[in-house]
């Protein structure tokens, strides 16, 4: 027990006098004195494991920016200071923890509000900032499958999908969206009666052809990263007319079903227009309150301008995008250094 206080102490000894000492980071051939950035930060384990590599680390430090593990088992506020605290846990007493800390120290960034990224846990809101953008511009449209949320009781959804008019085959996902393995299943449905073979809660979602090609739009700050990854295929009439029944698929868009080298048709494969995806980030990081999340956008097969968002992920899979430890570098430097400018301003 009392070497585990003095390896505590030593911690905390090692992000005081990092806090206080002067970074020299060099900058085209001069050496200039920069404070460190420290981002204290509690993820998952699995978040830890694909997020915090030590190519990231090493750049970090080379930038002037100190990752430290925030432990759970003690008082936040004991621990630190902090410039920015990173986080992606679920659990509700974490969330008032991260918002009596909020309250308490003002100067720290917290990445992001733990009441902003609840919005996203359930499919029944995630959608709706976009829903009620009415987004349509010279370079595109972007809107929102119809749906239908079933909260419980299965047996009534094939009347509740006639009554609400929503066309077949419908997307069944998990109502709860809390990065698990389980909220990323999808169901295929062909015909409304198989849906009640189905455990609710989940959201029902009119299923768009769409080139079997997804593009993950990963926003880091005022950063934007798509990457191309493949998609459930799509349903022709005829195979709408001879499939009964419903198909389970497990987490669709993974890293192994990258997209980005693929031979593809290019009126699939074209990236939607940088200056749509643009002013869709800019709304969306204002209406979310979020800096750090990504976007599962399809466009519809047969058509160049029109996409659907189907998905918004908080702090996703930043591993997978490709130059992430750059991007986020970049983002929290520039974070930290406002920061900074502020308090000698």
């Amino acid at each position: 027990m009392r070497l585990m206080d003095e390896v505590e102490k030593e911690e905390e000894k090692v992000v005081e006098e990092v806090q206080d000492q002067w970074c020299p980071v060099v900058n085209a051939g001069f050496s200039s004195p920069k404070k460190f950035v420290v981002v204290g930060y509690a993820l998952t384990s699995k978040k830890i494991k694909s997020f915090m590599q030590p190519k990231l680390e090493g750049l970090a430090r080379n930038k002037g920016i100190l990752f430290v593990a925030i432990d759970q088992n003690r008082p936040l506020s004991e621990q630190g200071p902090f410039d920015i605290v990173l986080h992606k846990l679920s659990c509700k007493e974490w969330r008032q923890v991260l918002e009596d800390y909020r309250q308490s120290h003002p100067e720290v960034t917290v990445l992001d509000p733990p009441d902003c990224i609840q919005h996203l846990r359930n499919r029944q809101h995630m959608l709706q900032a976009v829903a009620e953008m009415n987004f349509s511009d010279s370079y595109g449209k972007v809107g929102v499958p119809r749906q239908l949320v079933i909260k419980r009781d299965a047996s009534g959804v094939p009347e509740l999908v006639n009554r609400a008019g929503l066309n077949l085959p419908l997307v069944a996902k998990p109502l709860v969206a809390d990065g698990s393995a389980k909220s990323h299943e999808l169901s295929l449905a062909y015909e409304p009666y198989s849906l009640q073979k189905l455990e609710p809660p989940f959201v029902l979602q009119e299923f768009v052809n769409h080139g079997g090609v997804l593009f993950k739009v990963y926003i880091v700050g005022d950063a934007i990263k798509v990457v191309r990854r493949f998609s459930l295929p799509d349903v022709s009439k005829w195979e709408h007319s001879k499939d009964a029944g419903i198909y389970r698929f497990p987490r669709v868009s993974c890293a192994a079903a990258s997209a980005d080298d693929a031979d593809l048709d290019p009126i699939v494969g074209e990236l939607p227009p940088r200056p749509l995806l643009e002013k869709l980030a800019t709304e969306l990081r204002w209406r979310l309150g979020l800096r750090l999340f990504n976007l599962d956008m399809i466009r519809e097969y047969g058509t160049r301008d029109r996409f659907y968002v189907i998905d918004i992920n908080y702090f996703p899979g930043y591993g997978k995008m490709p130059e992430y430890e750059h991007i986020f570098t970049d983002f929290l430097l520039k974070l930290g250094n406002g920061k900074y400018k502020k308090k000698s301003g």
